[in-house]
């Protein structure tokens, strides 16, 4: 699904476009007309080579919002790739999906995975130095940090910042 001006863009992408992009129409799209100043909501499968594709997303929605002071960008980049990483890695989950939106001062930003909690715990590799820092380092570099369980039995992680000045 591609955006809409009322909307904001509602992005779903299939397992072969995670794979191809960004050579396919909704990149191509979203690159040049992403909704200004609207949510931005995207679901991916739940592959680790979806968490590249989100951050460009990220990007062009911050791009388009007029989002530019490096700090912010770096941290809404940061908390999306490890959201995402998290539920991609840490639950059962087929599709993983996400929010970007500004509300009044706050940015947020929200991942939903279906609530199925992995049974089988990633294994650490040796060159894994930075396994389990991830949410250590959102939780510093956000000014807030929730989870909510959906009535589906899903679960949304979601971060909050400051809207750059």
């Amino acid at each position: 699904m591609l955006p809409t001006a009322q909307s904001g863009a509602q992005v779903a992408l299939s397992p072969l476009e995670i794979e191809q992009w960004p050579h396919t129409l909704a990149a191509r799209y979203l690159t040049r007309a992403w909704p200004k100043g609207r949510p931005a909501s995207f679901r991916v499968p739940a592959l680790e080579r979806a968490v590249p594709v989100c951050r460009d997303m990220t990007r062009m929605w911050m791009d388009a919002g007029g989002i530019t002071e490096d700090n912010a960008r770096r941290t809404v980049l940061l908390v999306v790739s490890e959201l995402m990483t998290n539920a991609i890695i840490h639950t059962n989950s087929s599709t993983i999906s996400g929010r970007l939106r500004k509300a009044g001062e706050r940015l947020v930003v929200e991942v939903r995975d279906e609530g199925r909690t992995s049974a089988v715990p990633r294994a650490r590799r040796a060159d894994d130095t930075e396994y389990g820092r991830g949410l250590v380092l959102v939780i510093k570099s956000v000014q807030a940090l929730g989870t909510r369980l959906e009535t589906d039995g899903s679960r949304t992680v979601w971060a909050w910042m400051p809207t750059p000045r």
